[in-house]
């Protein structure tokens, strides 16, 4: 086992707290891994995937926007949101996404819609689904 250790943490819960080999996470400036002895740094987390190796094993987890410090064979991940592939219900990410794309498709004049939200929202059904079907 390696000697990072990982914290991924919401308003709501702490999702992961343990040991960990390697981690990789979608940051502001594309997706970025982390093994023992990184050197320190800040990034942005975008909605998607964020996956880790422990004892062997690889999890994953949806993930939505919030930052990451990696420090001192710790990598540190506060987001809005983190839901690990097997908590995840396909069916509710699935109509979120269909109610995105319904919104996006409407034209951008529309006053009653924020398509800045709609945009996320996709994102986030998207990433949603891509991470549940890795435990499928």
């Amino acid at each position: 086992m390696g000697n990072l250790y990982l914290e991924v943490v919401t308003p709501e819960r702490v999702v992961v707290s343990q040991q960990v080999e390697i981690v990789v996470a979608p940051g502001s400036l594309g997706e970025f891994g982390v093994l023992e002895g990184h050197v320190p740094f800040l990034t942005g987390i975008l909605p998607g995937e964020l996956r880790y190796t422990a004892e062997g094993k690889t999890e994953h987890l949806a993930v939505t926007t919030g930052f990451a410090e990696v420090s001192d064979n710790k990598v540190s991940v506060l987001v809005d949101a983190a839901e690990r592939a097997s908590e995840i219900d396909v069916e509710r990410a699935r109509k979120a996404m269909e109610r995105a794309k319904e919104r996006l498709a409407k034209d951008r004049g529309t006053p009653d819609i924020d398509f800045q939200r709609a945009e996320a929202a996709l994102k986030r059904a998207i990433a949603r689904i891509k991470v549940a079907e890795k435990a499928m």
